[in-house]
C-alpha cells in the first residue's frame, strides 16, 4: 500500500520526529547469507545496490531457472542489534503476493468439483442484495480477476477503514471480517459488475470466506493442507498484527508512517507497521508470510500440471477476463498480472504494505524469482519499482547458468 492510499486510508502522516523512533543506523556494506554462484553475481550486486540506496535492512531473493533453485540470497544493512539476523528462510510480510496464493485455492476447490467459479458470491456467501441488486452478479470469476464492483478510488478500501466501521456499526475495536462484509453490503458497488477493473483487496476477502464455506475448514488450514503441503512448503503462516506476536524467524518492518492503533479505541498513534491495519483482517488478500525461497517454489504449482492444479485449472488462473486485455496487452488472471510473450504467459505481481515491498515473476526461458524487503516506497525514497527492470537487464547476461539445485537446502 503506497502512502498516498494509505494517508487516503485514514491514517495520520508523521507529524513530528519525537513520534518516530529513529532510523537503525546503517552499515557500512550490506551482510549477505546463503547462496549465489559467481555465475549470477550480477543479480547480487542488484540487491546490494538496491537495499543501500533505499536504506532498506532487511531483504531475501530467491531465483529458480527451468524448476531449479539457483539463488537464494539474504541481505542485511543495519547495525542495529535489535534488527534481527536475515537468512533465505526468514519470514517476511508478502502482502498482495498473497492473493495468487488464495486463487489456486479457489481453483484446487472448483478442480474438486465443490465450486463453479460462475456462482454469484452473493448466493454462496448469504449477502443481502438489498444495498444493490447488482451484487448478484458478481461471481467468484469476478472477484479472482478484480472485476466485481468496487472501487478503492471511489469508496475507499473497506480493509483500512476500521474506525470507520467500528462507528458506523457502534463496534468496538478491533473490527473482524464480518464487520466488515457488513458495512460494504450496506453501500452500492461503484460499477456494474463485470465492466471494468478496479484492484479490490475486499473482493479477495471474500474468496478466503468462499474457501472456509467451500471447505468447511479454516482458510489457513485448507490453504496449508491442499496447497502447500502437496508441494512441500510448510513455513508459510498467516502474520499477525503486532510486533510482540511475531512468528518464529520473522523479520522486522520499518516505515516513516504512523496511525491511529486498529487494535482498540485508545487513539494510541503507532508505527504504521504494527497496529494501523489488520493483517488479521488481510489475510487472503495479503496476510502471508513467506520467505523467497518458498514463493519460487509455490510459483511451479504453475509450470506444468501437478499435485496441486491440473492443466484446466492452470489455464483459468491464465485466463483473459472477460473485459479483455488492457492498453499495455497485460491483464489480471486469477491473482497474477499476465502477459502473452512468445510461447510463453508471464505472470507477476508486486506488493506492498506500510513496512513491505513484495515481487515476484515467472518469466520466458524458465527464469522465476521472487524479492522480499521490510520496507516500502514512502514520501522521499527512491521508486522501489526500480527492481523489476534491473533484475530483467541481468538475466540477459548471464552466459552459463548453475546446475545445481539449492532446492534440497532449504526443503
Amino acid at each position: 500500500m503506497t502512502r498516498r492510499r494509505f494517508l487516503q486510508a485514514g491514517a495520520v502522516a508523521l507529524p513530528a520526529a519525537a513520534l518516530q523512533a529513529p532510523r537503525p543506523a546503517l552499515a557500512a556494506t550490506v551482510q549477505t547469507s546463503g547462496v549465489a554462484p559467481a555465475a549470477l553475481a550480477g543479480f547480487d550486486n542488484v540487491l546490494k545496490t538496491y537495499v543501500e540506496e533505499r536504506k532498506i535492512s532487511c531483504a531475501q531473493l530467491a531465483i529458480t531457472k527451468n524448476g531449479k533453485l539457483v539463488l537464494a540470497r539474504a541481505y542485511r544493512y543495519s547495525d542495529d542489534p535489535s534488527v534481527p539476523t536475515v537468512s533465505p528462510t526468514s519470514l517476511f510480510r508478502i502482502a498482495s503476493l498473497s492473493k495468487h496464493i488464495t486463487a489456486v485455492a479457489i481453483m484446487r476447490l472448483a478442480q474438486d468439483g465443490k465450486l463453479s467459479l460462475g456462482t454469484s458470491v452473493a448466493t454462496l456467501l448469504g449477502l443481502s442484495t438489498a444495498a444493490d441488486s447488482r451484487l448478484r452478479n458478481v461471481t467468484v470469476w469476478r472477484l479472482l480477476q478484480h472485476t466485481g464492483g468496487w472501487d478503492r478510488d471511489i469508496s475507499r478500501d473497506y480493509l483500512y477503514l476500521d474506525h470507520t466501521i467500528a462507528s458506523t456499526l457502534q463496534v468496538p475495536l478491533p473490527i473482524t471480517r464480518a464487520h466488515i462484509v457488513q458495512y460494504a453490503g450496506g453501500r452500492p458497488l461503484d460499477f456494474d459488475p463485470g465492466s471494468r477493473y478496479a484492484y479490490s483487496n475486499y473482493g479477495y476477502l471474500l474468496l478466503g470466506m468462499i474457501v472456509e464455506k467451500v471447505s468447511g475448514m479454516s482458510y489457513e488450514s485448507y490453504v496449508k493442507q491442499k496447497i502447500l503441503a502437496p508441494v512441500g512448503i510448510t513455513r508459510l503462516r498467516l502474520g499477525r498484527t503486532l510486533k510482540a506476536h511475531r512468528a518464529a524467524g520473522e523479520v522486522v518492518y520499518e516505515s516513516d508512517q504512523t496511525s491511529k492503533t486498529v487494535t482498540d479505541a485508545s487513539g494510541t498513534i503507532v508505527p504504521a507497521p504494527y497496529g494501523g491495519f489488520s493483517m488479521e483482517n488481510r489475510g487472503p488478500g495479503g496476510g502471508w508470510l513467506a520467505s523467497a525461497v518458498d514463493l519460487v517454489r509455490f510459483a511451479r504449482v504453475l509450470d506444468a500440471p501437478g499435485a496441486v492444479l491440473n492443466a484446466t485449472s492452470i489455464g483459468r488462473m491464465l485466463a483473459k477476463p472477460e473485459i479483455g486485455v488492457n492498453e499495455g496487452g497485460a491483464w489480471y488472471g486469477a491473482g497474477l498480472w499476465v502477459r502473452q510473450v512468445t510461447g510463453h504467459l508471464n505472470t507477476w505481481h508486486s506488493g506492498g504494505l506500510p513496512g513491505t515491498y513484495t515481487y515476484t515473476a515467472r518469466l520466458q526461458n524458465g527464469f522465476t524469482y521472487a524479492a522480499l524487503f521490510n520496507r516500502g516506497e514512502e514520501t522521499g525514497s527512491l521508486d522501489f519499482d526500480a527492481l523489476s527492470p534491473r533484475i530483467n537487464e541481468q538475466i540477459g547476461k548471464v552466459t552459463t547458468w548453475p546446475t545445481t539445485d539449492l532446492f534440497p537446502r532449504y526443503f
